[in-house]
């Protein structure tokens, strides 16, 4: 945002600065990241609601003549001619619509209806959880830091919004059912156990109607691209929500796709080898950050999720709290990542 100068504006708007990471595991509360020496303009990481930093950047982009936001479109399938993708077919509010375009950019998430209809294959490496995710009041008398909170057969996340708790609730993967089936009220309580400052406000949760149900998947395409169509962000490699990093990859992806197609696409020469630069250069940071969610998933998830007794902090997790040098390998991972990109384009900044 910096380098498109459009920080300053962005941090006008609501939100909340972490500087350090920390989760409760059993009854020991300990820090495994610290952002304040990542080397980077915000040695911080920002929460904000989706939908403010996409209306944020819909309304900047405005400022370009070529810029164009439709709401309320969505895409039902592609326009090919002779194999090439030439643009999109979408319903509206009006009726159908049709969009050309000398590319479409699939950024339509992990259940992405571009990839689906572009038939490029995804090969799945699972997930053993879902997430609920759903809101709490926040109290000025409660704690302000977000935090992840592991015990014995469950995960809670709770993040900081200001107003409002974000919780996460880590359900093994599709158990929503059994669930279902005890009860709100058991849910209610299970809340309140896990976030026990905040055990007098679960009753706001009203029923199942207010909780969303996260389908976690961990998967990616083989190949990114067809000629005059590319896939990016989670619609090219759905993440895993551990460490947050999927906002991180997505943004990077557009990055780099614009530093390396900005030029093709303005003489008219795009080719599908432009395309392919794309993916390599961000097919490694994504299968690395992939890795290490899936190592995550089976070493720790996993297990907690299927643990019947009191659990401990891992090795690792006391090494990371006893030596605070060790806490910036994870910030660095969350906060910048494998392989960081900048902007290049040279009108980035009007």
């Amino acid at each position: 945002m910096h380098e498109l100068a459009l920080l300053d504006g962005l941090l006008e708007l609501p939100h909340q600065e972490v500087r350090t990471l920390n989760v409760q595991i059993g009854d020991e509360t300990l820090a495994i990241g610290d952002f304040t020496h990542l080397p980077t303009r915000c040695r911080f990481i920002v929460f904000m609601p989706q939908w403010d930093f996409l209306s944020f950047l819909a309304e900047r982009g405005g400022c370009f003549p070529s810029f164009k936001v439709m709401m309320e479109v969505e895409v039902t399938g592609l326009i090919e001619n002779a194999g090439v993708v030439v643009g999109l077919r979408a319903s509206t509010a009006d009726g159908p619509l049709e969009v050309r375009a000398r590319l479409v950019v699939g950024a339509d998430g992990r259940h992405s209806t571009v990839r689906a209809a572009a038939g490029l294959a995804v090969e799945e490496l699972g997930a053993p959880m879902d997430v609920l995710w759903f809101r709490i009041s926040r109290k000025p008398e409660d704690p302000a830091d977000t935090m992840g909170r592991f015990e014995s057969g469950q995960i809670f996340i709770f993040i900081n919004r200001g107003e409002y708790w974000q919780c996460g609730c880590v359900i093994p993967k599709g158990s929503i059912e059994q669930l279902k089936e005890k009860g709100m009220e058991a849910f209610r309580e299970r809340v309140g156990k896990s976030v026990p400052f905040a055990a007098d406000r679960t009753g706001e949760i009203a029923d199942w109607s207010s909780i969303n149900l996260l389908t976690v998947r961990v998967d990616r395409l083989r190949r990114w691209h067809r000629p005059g169509l590319l896939c990016i962000g989670d619609a090219a490699h759905a993440m895993s929500p551990i460490g947050g990093v999927g906002i991180n990859l997505a943004i990077q992806d557009a990055v780099a796709a614009a530093n390396l197609l900005a030029a093709p696409l303005a003489t008219g020469r795009l080719t599908d080898e432009d395309l392919a630069r794309v993916q390599r250069r961000r097919e490694f940071p994504s299968r690395i950050t992939q890795k290490l969610q899936v190592l995550a998933q089976n070493r720790v998830v996993t297990r907690v999720l299927v643990a019947d007794r009191k659990i401990s902090p891992p090795l690792l997790v006391h090494l990371l709290a006893k030596f605070p040098v060790l806490r910036r390998i994870p910030a660095w991972l969350i906060g910048v990542g494998v392989r960081p990109e900048h902007v290049t384009v040279p009108a980035a900044g009007v």
